[in-house]
C-alpha cells in the first residue's frame, strides 16, 4: 500500500519535531491528505502483519455503543488495555475497564449524560438518512463533543466522518483525524473506515467507491523511527479483496449492528512480518 508508505516519508521529509502530552516527542506535521479507491482492493498495510480481526473486532465494538473496555477484551483484543487501569479510570471516578464517553457513546447516544444512552443515535441517524435521504451532504457523525472531551484518558483521535451517495449507487466516505500515530495508529485506521465503508454500503444497498483520509496533526513518534525505516525498506505487496459472506441479509442498521467478523473474509491477504512497538499512554 504505497499511500501508506508516502504518508510515513512526508513526514519524515516535512517533520519537525515536538513535545508532545506522552513525554515521549514526535516529528510532526500538519495538514496531509491521502485516497484509496475500495474498488481496486482493500487497503490494508502490507509491509507489516495487521491484525484484521482486531481492527473488525474494535470496530464492532464502537458500532455495539460500549465503552467498557472488558467488553472489547472478551473478543480477544486488548489495544485499549493501558487506558483502562484502574489508575486511569480513578482520575475520572470510574470504576476499571470504564473508558467514559468515548468512540461507542459519541456514536450513539451524542450529547447524553454519560452513561445514561440519552443522546442522539447518531448511526441510526446515518443509515436512516441514506436510505431516505442519498443526495444529502449532511450524512456525518462526529466523535468530538467539547463537553466531555476531557473527561476521557483518550479523547477520539479520529474525530469526524462524512458519506457521500455518488450518483444513487456509490458510497464515498471521508474522516478527518484530529492527531495520528502514523506507525501504530493510522494502519488500524485506514482499515477500520474501508470496512466501516463496506458495511455501510451492504445494509444500504451500495457499491463502495473512494475512502479519503484527511490528518490534522499526523506525527510518528520518537521511539518509532527504526520501526519506520525497517517497515520502509520492504516492499509492498498487492492488496487483498474483502468479500462478505452471508450478508444478504443484513441490512438497514440491524444489519450493520449484526455484523460478526465470521461475515468478512479477507482474500490473499499477503503481507511481511510484524513489527513490534511501543504505545505512548
Amino acid at each position: 500500500m504505497r499511500q501508506y508508505h508516502d504518508l510515513l516519508k512526508h513526514i519524515l521529509e516535512t517533520g519537525v519535531r515536538h513535545e508532545d502530552r506522552t513525554g515521549t516527542g514526535t516529528i510532526s506535521t500538519f495538514g496531509y491528505q491521502t485516497r484509496f479507491n475500495l474498488r481496486e482492493g482493500f487497503p490494508i498495510v502490507t509491509t507489516k502483519r495487521v491484525p484484521f480481526r482486531w481492527v473488525a473486532e474494535e470496530l464492532f465494538w464502537f458500532l455495539s455503543g460500549s465503552t467498557d473496555e472488558k467488553d472489547l477484551k472478551s473478543r480477544g483484543v486488548d489495544i485499549w488495555a493501558e487506558w483502562a487501569t484502574s489508575e486511569q479510570t480513578a482520575r475520572f471516578d470510574r470504576d476499571e475497564g470504564d473508558l467514559g464517553p468515548v468512540y461507542g457513546y459519541l456514536w450513539r447516544s451524542f450529547g447524553g449524560e454519560y452513561p445514561q444512552v440519552n443522546g442522539i443515535d447518531q448511526i441510526a441517524r446515518l443509515i436512516r438518512e441514506i436510505e431516505t435521504n442519498p443526495n444529502s451532504r449532511r450524512l456525518l457523525v462526529s466523535g468530538w463533543d467539547p463537553r466531555v472531551c476531557d473527561d476521557v484518558a483518550l479523547p477520539p483521535c479520529h474525530t469526524l466522518f462524512q458519506f457521500k451517495v455518488e450518483n444513487g449507487r456509490t458510497l464515498h466516505c471521508q474522516l478527518y483525524q484530529r492527531s495520528a500515530d502514523a506507525f501504530l495508529g493510522v494502519p488500524f485506521n485506514i482499515s477500520s473506515y474501508a470496512l466501516l465503508t463496506h458495511l455501510v454500503a451492504q445494509v444500504c444497498g451500495l457499491e463502495v467507491g473512494d475512502f479519503v483520509h484527511t490528518f490534522g496533526d499526523l506525527h510518528i513518534y520518537s521511539n518509532h523511527l527504526e520501526q519506520v525505516d525497517e517497515l520502509l525498506s520492504r516492499e509492498p505487496m498487492e492488496l487483498p479483496k474483502l468479500e462478505l459472506v452471508d450478508a444478504d441479509g443484513l441490512k438497514g442498521l440491524d444489519g450493520l449492528l449484526n455484523f460478526k467478523f465470521e461475515n468478512l473474509k479477507l482474500d490473499n491477504y499477503q503481507s511481511w512480518g510484524k513489527i513490534a512497538a511501543p504505545v505512548a499512554v
